[in-house]
């Protein structure tokens, strides 16, 4: 009876989270640039977002969650610096709020093929390695999946379920 720790993190590798791209209601989305102040110009931008669709009182653990997702991409698949990697790409991170009625979907784009690994870690009080059980935490579901066609990279996603308006 229940599941074992192991499988607890995985995330679901099915690819896109279970929604309909086309019945979005709202969208947004930010470039980031390649620092860590990304972290706090992401939590500013999911405010105001959040805000202009009237989720605000969701904000704590949506915010926790693209804290997470952005500090992760930033972290693990920037490539270092001084490789040579031209400067006019396309921003190397890029995060997506999207809405449905009764979901909402935080997606973290970012240039690396490796998919999120979460690190068991016996000290609770680190401060690495814990991203990913608090994104399995705070959000519904996640997963990831590789970017399609020529584009490298991956897509990290956290799905929330939503209290039906009205």
């Amino acid at each position: 009876m229940g599941t074992n720790g192991s499988t607890m993190l995985e995330p679901l590798r099915q690819g896109l989270p279970p929604l309909d791209p086309s019945a979005v209601s709202s969208a947004a989305s930010c470039a980031l640039p390649a620092r860590y102040e990304a972290v706090r110009d992401a939590r500013q931008f999911t405010r105001r977002t959040l805000d202009q669709w009237d989720l605000g009182d969701r904000f704590d653990d949506v915010c926790l969650v693209v804290s997470e997702l952005v500090t992760n991409a930033l972290r693990h698949a920037l490539p270092e610096s001084g490789t040579g990697v031209p400067q006019h790409q396309e921003p190397f991170v890029r995060l997506h709020l999207m809405r449905w009625a009764e979901r909402l979907v935080c997606a973290v784009r970012d240039p690396s093929n490796d998919g999120p690994v979460a690190r068991v870690s016996e000290d609770f009080s680190a401060e690495s390695g814990r991203g990913l059980f608090l994104v399995d935490s705070f959000s519904d579901s996640w997963g990831w999946h590789p970017l399609a066609g020529t584009l490298s990279g991956k897509v990290v996603w956290a799905l929330f379920r939503l209290r039906p308006e009205g």
